[in-house]
């Protein structure tokens, strides 16, 4: 498929989820208790000795796909470590010549992010910025809770703190997280915006096809 050629979010739901507010609510009311898995455990650990070593200020940049989005976010924060995730080891591993883009300030994991982010909140490691760059929509409305912020892990991603920024070709995801953040007590800005530079394949591809590009900002 071409850049040009991708194809806008098709939903069958009209306005933000009816069950939206009940959702993160009994999320808030019960501690998310899923045990973790034995790899997400072993891969927590070699973060930590990463954060260590590079002894500098976090940002994470989670659902980073190929990567492009952590190279492209290391370059523009030298002074940061980026830390990159993905569930997905096939995409981490389309990008293979990391010493070839010039820096060095950032990790690439697999993992599963209901498990690394309760970690990294239990270890209590501290973040500056939390990218979340268009992550899958899951469009249809019965799968209201496979969406980041109908999760079970949506308190954690609060309780991380830092300044979240968030980017999708559908605005109504947007919509939704910022109301559940508001749900939390937290205020949220979303707006449309074109990027100074495209830093994700999603992102260049859905500009080349002329889609609108959305933004949201808030500070955890």
């Amino acid at each position: 498929m071409s850049f040009a050629n991708s194809h806008e979010i098709v939903t069958n739901q009209e306005g933000l989820n009816e069950n939206l507010d009940d959702i993160v609510n009994k999320h808030l009311a019960h501690e998310f208790r899923k045990p973790y898995q034995q790899h997400s455990i072993d891969g927590f650990k070699s973060v930590e000795q990463e954060i260590a070593r590079a002894g500098k200020p976090i940002i994470f940049d989670s659902c980073c796909g190929v990567g492009d989005s952590t190279i492209n976010i290391a370059r523009q924060h030298p002074e940061h470590f980026v830390i990159g995730m993905d569930k997905s080891g096939h995409r981490l591993n389309k990008n293979e010549a990391y010493e070839q883009h010039g820096v060095d300030n950032f990790m690439l994991l697999r993992t599963d992010l209901n498990d690394f982010w309760r970690l990294a909140l239990e270890a209590q490691i501290k973040i500056d910025k939390h990218f979340i760059l268009y992550p899958n929509p899951w469009p249809k409305a019965k799968h209201i809770q496979r969406r980041w912020h109908g999760s079970a892990v949506f308190p954690t991603i609060v309780a991380l703190g830092g300044e979240l920024e968030m980017r999708s070709n559908w605005r109504l995801y947007l919509d939704e997280f910022s109301q559940a953040l508001s749900i939390v007590g937290k205020s949220s800005l979303v707006k449309e915006f074109v990027p100074e530079a495209t830093i994700t394949p999603f992102e260049r591809k859905y500009q080349a096809s002329g889609q609108a590009l959305f933004q949201l900002t808030a500070h955890l």
